[in-house]
């Protein structure tokens, strides 16, 4: 019942959360290539962004986002396969994919580092992990206000927690981090996180 609540809701502000993304998008797989994961891919917001030099598998757990996935893969550019799959125990061996894209994932998942202990498992020694993800304020009034409403947005939100510290789980992961920026999008009021790492080993 979550799920279906939040591809209902999602389906009511994805247009207006495109356009504002879109930019950030392109920058984060617009130059991919090879073996791609893309978890948590949802309606394939993503899709129209690959190069055609890209050979995605495009992952989401909620069935209720898979329909419309498959429609934006069918005229994506990218050899593009959609799956049904939870980013918490990825169905894939060790060392399969060049890259692996997460978007707006890592707020929702039960468990950040289990999350993350799975990208890097499945990602080639040298491979990235690029996120474009909401997460916590350096402000500290604003970070106080996420965390007062995170529990009641996380019932409608399918578990989406607006207090998370993404970077700081990312840097205490066994990936190494590259980049990572705090964009101001304008259209998009919750604090960005743009972040590439990678597999050292």
């Amino acid at each position: 019942m979550r799920k279906r609540l939040f591809a209902w809701i999602y389906s009511r502000f994805e247009r207006r959360e495109r356009k504002a993304l879109a930019g950030f998008r392109q920058r984060l797989v617009g130059d991919l290539e090879g073996d791609v994961l893309e978890i948590g891919a949802g309606t394939g917001a993503n899709f129209e962004h690959y190069p055609a030099a890209a050979r995605v598998v495009a992952t989401d757990y909620s069935e209720y986002m898979l329909p419309r996935a498959r429609e934006a893969a069918a005229a994506a550019s990218a050899t593009i396969e959609v799956r049904e799959a939870d980013a918490m125990a990825l169905p894939f061996e060790d060392r399969s994919f060049d890259a692996v894209v997460s978007t707006l994932v890592l707020c929702s998942v039960p468990s950040q580092q289990q999350v993350l202990a799975e990208l890097h498992r499945v990602l080639r020694p040298g491979g990235e992990l690029r996120i474009l993800e909401h997460v916590r304020s350096e402000r500290r009034w604003v970070a106080v206000f996420q965390r007062a409403v995170s529990p009641a947005w996380g019932l409608i939100g399918d578990g989406c927690q607006l207090h998370r510290d993404t970077a700081s789980a990312v840097h205490a992961s066994a990936f190494e981090v590259i980049t990572e920026e705090r964009p101001d999008i304008p259209g998009i009021p919750l604090p960005q996180l743009v972040l590439t790492a990678r597999r050292a080993t």
